[in-house]
């Protein structure tokens, strides 16, 4: 499925990517391929702390034989994280209308906070679908949200490895194993949102939780 690349030529030709990306068979249904949020924050342009304030479906472009629609958001940005050499203060962002599309639907005139993460176009518009990660702010972690400062920023260099049955090995020493489907048969579990996985001076990786020492468990699923 569609991961984030740093830059897009357009809206349009993105919905045309995920339109063609669509799994057959699955009709109407939108899917992503699992990723941990430093992954997300890793392969994204743009990673902001922000609240919507309004939105409007717009045309997906000038092109008056395009049917596709996109909904434009208006946003109040709070923070930034990622993305500061391409754009300054966001005022609007964009994604597809059609949920098929992997549009993403966002609270309106709340008082809720969102960590969006998505793309940013040559023109320097902001594109988001549901295959970015975009989380309620109030749904993070203390050290998602500390992370999203430093350390997921710092360890791109290391790779994770989403683990759905045993043995789970890794397979190079800058390798982390994501075990949240395995162990609470869900993705975003007690590992996505209390570690890192960190690198280290000799080039390896392991995951990270501050001071707390690794939990017995991720290490024991890498034996087989």
């Amino acid at each position: 499925m569609p991961r984030s690349p740093r830059t897009a030529p357009s809206w349009a030709l993105l919905l045309r990517l995920l339109a063609l990306l669509r799994p057959p068979g699955l009709g109407e249904a939108c899917s992503c391929a699992p990723a941990h949020p430093q992954q997300h924050v890793c392969h994204s342009a743009l990673a902001i702390r922000a609240k919507i304030s309004s939105e409007k479906v717009v045309p997906a472009s000038a092109d008056p034989a395009d049917t596709q629609k996109m909904i434009r958001y208006e946003i109040k940005q709070i923070k930034m994280f990622k993305g500061f050499e391409k754009v300054n203060n966001i005022q609007y962002i964009y994604t597809p209308f059609d949920s098929s599309l992997c549009g993403v639907k966002l609270e309106a005139n709340s008082q809720k906070q969102y960590l969006l993460t998505g793309q940013i176009l040559n023109d320097g518009k902001v594109f988001i679908h549901l295959c970015n990660y975009i989380e309620p702010w109030e749904n993070l972690s203390f050290l998602q949200r500390e992370s999203l400062n430093h350390h997921y920023h710092l360890n791109c260099g290391c790779q994770i490895t989403t683990c759905y049955t045993v043995p789970c090995t890794i397979s190079a020493p800058n390798e982390c194993l994501w075990t949240d489907w395995l162990l609470e048969r869900k993705l975003y579990g007690y590992q996505a949102r209390h570690y890192v996985c960190m690198k280290h001076v000799d080039g390896t990786c392991s995951w990270y939780q501050g001071r707390l020492p690794l939990r017995k468990e991720f290490v024991d699923i890498i034996q087989p």
